[in-house]
């Protein structure tokens, strides 16, 4: 099989496209062919070996030390599952599916091997392989924050900071479907496109700072990490709630204690991967309740160009990358682009 590999930290550049063997599935395995992927921010962190300043050691120990622990890049795919273990029950071939190996990554190649168990699930005929492939990251940090850790309520003011991206966009609607009034902080450049999805407010952060200006919210979720606790801890009602999806060493670490001291909560902590969560949020863009945000679409040819568009910083939802020169089977399902 075709794959992306790479053997030290860097720039797109150090992408390497390479044949592997193809993977074989052991008893309760299924192997997928990968029909859409994407370039996410986990793929660009571990990449570019990226982290918030003081937690450089801590990104090698996670991702390598000396080189990459796992080659092959890609959080998040959509595909078909060609063969299947002896004792899978659960897929079949022919099967559409979903996956998300999350940290595990290995969606940058042709084929993938995946448990039947694992955090797989169909994919819904209403979706597209490209919009299904766009699901699983974006869409599983957004629910398990502003639900599950979060409990945001129906009524409550939340603020999204950086409401463009792939957690941001996914943030925007489904707690505007939670019934929350919501806010999104971006730039000028994507205004129509957060109100588009849903929010009641936009703000414009080259104009207004929301920390000095404006309402005060019950919570506040910062998905890009330009929002610091000792500057957002100002737009935050009394025991308010702070959502770290992104942030500094100090507000990651300490922030919890900080925050209790003035009578609120700073909630962070690493996003669920559980198929259960990945579930949900599947069914609720088969519903229509949620749909990710594509920015653009690469083949898999473009994948350095791709991981290149994802490290300007202005990406908006998702970059997904797709086989399109063998994906003859793919649905017609429209795309939600901008």
């Amino acid at each position: 099989m075709y794959a992306y590999t790479y053997t030290q930290y860097g720039s797109p550049d150090v992408l390497n496209h390479v044949e592997l063997p193809t993977p074989s599935p052991k008893a309760n395995e299924v192997l997928i062919r990968i029909c859409a992927t994407t370039v996410s921010s986990g793929d660009w962190r571990a990449r570019s070996l990226t982290m918030p300043a003081g937690l450089g050691f801590v990104g090698r120990l996670v991702f390598g030390i000396k080189r990459p622990r796992k080659p092959i890049l890609g959080t998040e795919f959509s595909g078909v599952i060609e063969e299947i273990g002896a004792d899978v029950t659960m897929y079949h071939l022919g099967d559409a599916v979903i996956g998300f190996p999350g940290a595990n990554f290995g969606a940058h190649a042709e084929y993938i091997v995946m448990p039947e168990k694992g955090k797989i699930v169909r994919k819904p005929d209403a979706l597209s392989f490209e919009e299904a492939a766009a699901i699983p990251f974006g869409a599983t940090t957004a629910y398990d924050f502003l639900n599950n850790k979060g409990k945001l309520r129906a009524g409550e003011r939340v603020l999204i900071n950086g409401a463009s991206g792939s957690v941001g966009s996914a943030c925007v609607q489904m707690a505007k479907q939670m019934g929350a009034e919501v806010t999104g902080v971006c730039s000028a450049a994507n205004i129509e496109m957060v109100r588009a999805l849903g929010a009641d407010h936009v703000i414009d952060y080259t104009v207004t700072d929301f920390t000095t200006q404006g309402p005060q919210y019950d919570m506040i979720v910062d998905t890009v990490g330009s929002a610091p606790w000792a500057r957002s801890q100002h737009a935050l009602v009394p025991r308010g709630r702070m959502l770290l999806i992104a942030g500094s060493t100090s507000d990651m670490f300490l922030g919890a204690l900080k925050a209790r001291l003035k009578g609120k909560r700073l909630i962070g902590g690493v996003a669920s991967e559980s198929v259960d969560v990945l579930r949900k949020v599947v069914q609720m863009a088969a519903d229509g309740y949620f749909r990710p945000v594509i920015d653009r679409c690469f083949d898999f040819s473009q994948m350095i160009a791709a991981h290149a568009h994802v490290d300007t910083g202005h990406k908006k939802g998702n970059v997904v990358v797709a086989h399109k020169s063998r994906n003859n089977d793919l649905n017609s399902a429209e795309i939600t682009h901008v």
